[in-house]
Formats: structure tokens, sequence, C-alpha cells
């Protein structure tokens, strides 16, 4: 699961898959989880629905020349009654990255314009794999934000175990005429820890973002660093950052360093805190958390908190559904 959100109305979730119609076309499930004061229950699938192209069909497996999508983030509109999703594109078949809009059947709406600099090119453009990760919605349900996974190529390179990531682009829309109104630059962090050995995959990257207010949003990033065991291997840490701050680089082709001014963030939380030996710790492990949204109110009358996990379709990891208790 690559995106989830929550319905306050009918107490459902949506949940995005992350196969870009390999396994099976490409789709969403609802979902509903109880909650109690200190514990999830078992989440209990509602139903399926797989995502449809203009022409009505669903999305094929990946052909050159063929509009593969790779879901990635979700954000349910309650005034319409729709669903907004993003995908990484696929650049080996030719498909750009891409924000829709699909009603509940899974019946497209609409396909927003975006800026050409998200496309797939060389020397620059998106890197593949690492474009439109995170999704956030404004309260008011007007504008949506886009976050990059990663850098533009001519804007910096990913992060090392060393140094900080080059600038992933976050991009704002007007919802009502599609138009894009600005866009900020965020600075991910460099990898915590070495992967063993030294040589084999790590990474990190932005995989979410979500509203606070009308101008402040979460961001959560997350790392992956081979060799180490399910409690330390995965890191996740969530952000704090205001939109306001930042120069607007919506103008700006490439990012060089003093061009630009790029938002401050604020650390809420490290999750390694929550996992191990440490006093209190509630989680055995962490895996590869890439959505995040709004659950219902607490009795205390606080918002709860959510993450799910994707898999990766992988025997070795899990999905990883958590729940917490957000202070405002």
């Amino acid at each position: 699961m690559s995106g989830i959100d929550y319905d306050d109305a009918s107490g459902l979730y949506y949940l995005l898959s992350d196969d870009g119609s390999a396994i099976n076309p490409a789709r969403f499930y609802t979902a509903s989880i109880a909650m109690e004061a200190h514990r999830l229950g078992e989440p209990e699938l509602r139903g399926v629905t797989f995502l449809r192209q203009a022409d009505g069909s669903t999305y094929p497996a990946a052909l050159r020349g063929i509009d593969v999508p790779d879901p990635e983030a979700i954000r349910w509109r309650a005034a319409s009654q729709s669903l907004l999703w993003t995908s990484e594109g696929h650049a080996l078949t030719g498909a750009a990255p891409a924000l829709r809009e699909s009603r509940v059947d899974g019946t497209l709406l609409r396909e927003f314009a975006l800026p050409p600099m998200f496309d797939f090119h060389l020397s620059q453009g998106s890197r593949i794999n690492r474009t439109l990760e995170g999704l956030a919605l404004s309260p008011d349900g007007k504008r949506a934000w886009m976050a990059m996974e990663a850098a533009l190529r001519q804007d910096g390179a990913v992060p090392t175990v060393l140094t900080a990531g080059g600038p992933c682009r976050f991009t704002e829309i007007d919802l009502s005429s599609g138009h894009v109104l600005r866009q900020i630059s965020y600075i991910p962090d460099a990898i915590p820890a070495v992967p063993v050995p030294p040589a084999t995959q790590a990474d990190n990257g932005v995989t979410e973002i979500l509203m606070l207010d009308a101008e402040h949003m979460l961001v959560l990033e997350r790392a992956y660093m081979a060799g180490h065991s399910p409690a330390t291997g995965n890191s996740l840490r969530l952000y704090l950052i205001d939109t306001r701050t930042g120069s607007d680089t919506l103008g700006l082709p490439a990012l060089q360093p003093g061009g630009y001014q790029p938002v401050a963030k604020v650390l809420l939380a490290d999750f390694s805190a929550f996992t191990g030996a440490r006093a209190g710790a509630r989680l055995d492990r962490l895996d590869n958390t890439e959505g995040m949204c709004w659950g219902p109110r607490l009795a205390s009358g606080n918002r709860s908190l959510h993450f799910i996990s994707d898999d990766n379709f992988s025997s070795r990891q899990i999905t990883q559904w958590l729940a917490f208790e957000f202070f405002d």
C-alpha cells in the first residue's frame, strides 16, 4: 500500500496499491479499522476498485507507448466525492508522472496538466521511481500539493550516507482551474546509517506529505539501509514545515546553491524511538512506510495520525498500519 486517506463521513479508509498493473490492474481498496484507547483492531477490507483510463478500460501491464501508472499517493475530496491520486509514471514506456482525479467507481474524471520539468529526460527532469511520491490536500479542499521523492536531475544528487540530498520540489495546484500556483523546495536528510556491506542498497527520500492546517505541512522521510535488522534497516522521520517560507522555485529551470531558499524543517518524531529495546518501545520493526493520513478524532479530542507501509510484494516485508495520537 503506497497511499492512504480517510473519509470521516463513511468511516472508510482508501488504500492505494503500489501495483502498476504488473500483478493485477492498478487499483485502490476501501477498508475500516477499529480503534480502541491504546490499540488498533484488525483492518477489514470492504472492497477493491480498479482505476480506469479515459476510455473506461483498466490500466494494462507495462508496454512501450502505453500509459502505465505507478500509483503512489491518494486523497479523498469530500466536496466532490472523488479521489485524487498521483502516478510516478513509467520512463521505459514513456508514461510521464501524473496527477489524476477519479470517481469512487474508478472512472477517470480528469488529468491535470503538470509542468514539463517533471518529464523524464536523459540529463534532466525526473529520476526513475523518484517522482510524485506525496500528495496533500488543503483543509478547504481547494488546493493540492504534490511532493517529489527526490531532486530533479538538474537540481542535485540523491542523498548519501554523508550528505543530504538535492532539493525536492513541492508544487501547489488550484484544483478548480488546474493551474499551478507556486512551488517550494525541501532538502531531505542524509541516509542515517551505512548499509552492510557498504556498497549495497541504501536510500532516503520524501514518501508522503499531509497538511496540518492551511499553511503548515507534515513531511515523512523514509530511508532504507540493506544488511540491517528489521528494527534498524528502515528509518522514518516526521518533519514540520511552513509552506509560506522558502523561495518560489516554479520559474527556475534548475536549482543552484545560493540561487534559492529551501523551506526550514523541524523534526517532530524519529520513529526509531518507538522500536527496539528503548524504554516504552511499542514496535519490533519498521518497514517501507509510504502512506500517511488523518484518522478520526480520539476521545481526548486529539486527532489520530495513521501510517501504512508498502511491502513491495515481498515475503520479507510487511504491510504495517500504525496509528498515533497527535497533539496539536
